[in-house]
């Protein structure tokens, strides 16, 4: 399966990154790539087996998660089982360790197999380096999140 893999180190606690993650129905207070999430009908907030519904700025594109792997202040593995991506298979793995008082360094793993068949694997050079965009975009964006209280500014 195709992965993608970004990272960075955030100058907090792991308990402090964990708890923005672990907010798991408000994805989009950090998230630039979002313009809405909530939490799926009938969902627990957070832990194995949580769901979310993801709105992409855009506002028509779409994706519905479901963690999968849930280890506090360490994992946190979320499939992504409908949406309007044209993927056939999709997660995402967040690994956080602390390595240091006040800092935590954070990988951000996406794994993924495109719809379409060959068409699809064809597609794969032009869709990683985009999702190597969004992706460095969260990060990034949860850095400032966490360290400077920095939340992603919407057009009203």
């Amino acid at each position: 399966m195709p992965e993608i893999t970004v990272q960075t180190t955030i100058n907090a606690s792991v308990e402090d990154v964990w708890k923005t993650w672990d907010d798991y129905g408000h994805i989009e207070k950090f998230n630039p790539n979002l313009s809405r999430s909530f939490l799926l009908d009938g969902s627990q907030t957070t832990g194995l087996g949580a769901e979310r519904q993801c709105t992409l700025t855009d506002g028509k594109n779409y994706i519905q998660e479901r963690i999968v792997e849930y280890k506090p202040y360490q994992r946190m593995k979320v499939e992504i089982f409908d949406g309007t991506f044209p993927l056939k298979e999709n997660f995402a793995t967040i690994d956080m360790r602390q390595t240091g008082p006040n800092r935590t360094d954070l990988h951000f793993k996406m794994e993924f197999v495109p719809k379409y068949g060959l068409l699809g694997r064809l597609m794969l050079p032009l869709m990683k380096p985009q999702f190597r965009k969004l992706l460095g975009k969260v990060v990034e964006a949860n850095k400032a999140y966490v360290e400077r209280g920095e939340t992603v500014a919407r057009a009203a």
